[in-house]
């Protein structure tokens, strides 16, 4: 048996497999990391995170801390769809 009659289908088959997307383990670790540095930077002013409601009375810390959480788990989409090479 030829070599080339085993290497060709198998190179055309693995040739023509598409990128795996990152996916649902990457997304979620992502978040993970983002809920933690959330946590850290709602520490860091004094407060713990989840219990300083919406209101007019929020410190400018707390809004800060939201707004990076905003930030992070908007990249934390761009993890979710980026393909694994």
């Amino acid at each position: 048996m030829k070599l080339s009659t085993i290497l060709v289908p198998v190179t055309l088959a693995l040739g023509s497999f598409q990128s795996a997307k990152a996916g649902i383990l990457s997304y979620g670790l992502c978040q993970t990391g983002c809920n933690s540095l959330a946590v850290a930077c709602y520490a860091a002013g004094g407060f713990t995170f989840g219990t300083v409601t919406a209101g007019a009375g929020v410190p400018a810390v707390v809004l800060g801390c939201n707004a990076a959480l905003g930030t992070c788990m908007a990249a934390c989409a761009a993890v979710a769809l980026a393909p694994i090479p």
